[in-house]
């Protein structure tokens, strides 16, 4: 039985009617660029996140630029970040002249490890950047509390995460200063392209991006600012508030596929094969991903067996070649390294079915006990 890491025809045939009479009302309108249906979804994102405000941008990569350059980031700057991640998430620093400060992860959640963020704060720190990997929050207390004695800004990488609660029940969103996610359409809300969007509690900073996202022009032709072209298409916001009402929905059906998983592989030895680590409050599996120190081996066979899966991430940030001039060596990071040579998504879309799931678990489970 083929079983794909994510189908989305799936969601799509459920939704189709609706989403071809979202569609047809944007060319309706003409209106294709920001307008109503951009401003809609910002009002009802941030609510969604229990935020004030939410500015649509044109994909989750141009959220993190657009974020930090509101924050002033800029040449001589660092932003203290995770090494295991997407590349978006320290390619953003980089691209403003910043750079990027690296420090491990936690051995069980593979988020940022707070207890290394501290040590790593210097003088030229403008930004906190978490990343809520997977769909599970990072411990944002603990961030939030080192960001307050430094005075330092949290901006949180929720790309994977809208919807995610910590222990506290606060969504992922937020906790910091400001939060992007990404509509890209393997997300648990995902668009028809690229579209992404920051929300914030301060009034000053959402206006700020707001202008920020038009090449920093207001009034149209009067730039105060040099911003960049990271604005919303109205055909992404439209597709999105069709799907916004089933998240919550497609989340339970994706933590009850995590915990068929979570069953299903408890025969497995440890340290033959560790499933998920879930601390309290709510992660809503974006990727369902184990660790084997088997896993080029199971990944070819599940491949193989036509079983959909992907490794995220197989080279750390701090050992790509365009960071080599940071001085990372190997080993440096080792939580983060070894991640990336034991880790592997499996397929917890909402669609699965039953039969989906048990093949996908008597796969590895023959393969690891052999």
């Amino acid at each position: 039985m083929a079983v794909p890491l994510l189908d989305l025809k799936a969601q799509f045939s459920l939704l189709e009617a609706d989403l071809r009479a979202a569609v047809d009302r944007v060319m309706a309108s003409q209106h294709f660029i920001l307008g109503p249906e951009v401003e809609a979804l910002e009002a009802e994102i941030a609510a969604y996140c229990g935020v004030a405000h939410g500015i649509g941008v044109s994909s989750g990569t141009d959220a993190l630029l657009a974020t930090l350059m509101a924050l002033g980031v800029g040449p001589g700057d660092e932003v203290v970040t995770t090494p295991y991640s997407f590349f978006a998430t320290a390619g953003a620093i980089a691209r403003l002249g910043a750079r990027p400060v690296f420090v491990d992860i936690d051995r069980d959640t593979w988020n940022i490890d707070p207890a290394l963020v501290e040590p790593a704060i210097t003088s030229a720190t403008k930004a906190i950047l978490p990343v809520h990997l997977f769909g599970q929050c990072a411990d944002m207390d603990a961030l939030a509390a080192i960001a307050d004695r430094h005075g330092v800004p949290i901006v949180e990488d929720a790309a994977q995460a809208i919807g995610a609660e910590d222990d506290q029940g606060r969504r992922a969103g937020s906790v910091g200063n400001m939060a992007c996610f990404s509509f890209f359409p393997s997300k648990n809300l995902g668009c028809f392209g690229d579209g992404g969007m920051v929300v914030t509690d301060d009034p000053a900073l959402a206006e700020r991006l707001r202008v920020l996202r038009a090449h920093g022009s207001k009034p149209k032709y009067h730039h105060a600012l040099i911003g960049g072209n990271f604005r919303l298409d109205a055909l992404q916001a439209a597709v999105l508030r069709v799907k916004l009402p089933h998240l919550d929905g497609w989340t339970a059906a994706r933590q009850r596929n995590a915990r068929f998983y979570d069953d299903a592989l408890a025969s497995l030895p440890a340290e033959l094969l560790r499933t998920p680590t879930t601390r309290p409050g709510r992660h809503i599996f974006n990727q369902y991903v184990v660790s084997t120190p088997r896993r080029d081996a199971l990944m070819q066979h599940l491949k193989a067996c036509g079983i959909g899966c992907e490794v995220y991430y197989p080279v750390p940030l701090h050992r790509q070649e365009c960071f080599a001039d940071l001085g990372y060596g190997p080993g440096s990071l080792p939580v983060a390294e070894a991640a990336a040579m034991t880790t592997l998504a499996l397929p917890i879309y909402p669609e699965l079915t039953p039969a989906q799931l048990a093949e996908v678990v008597d796969r590895i489970v023959v393969f690891l006990s052999s």
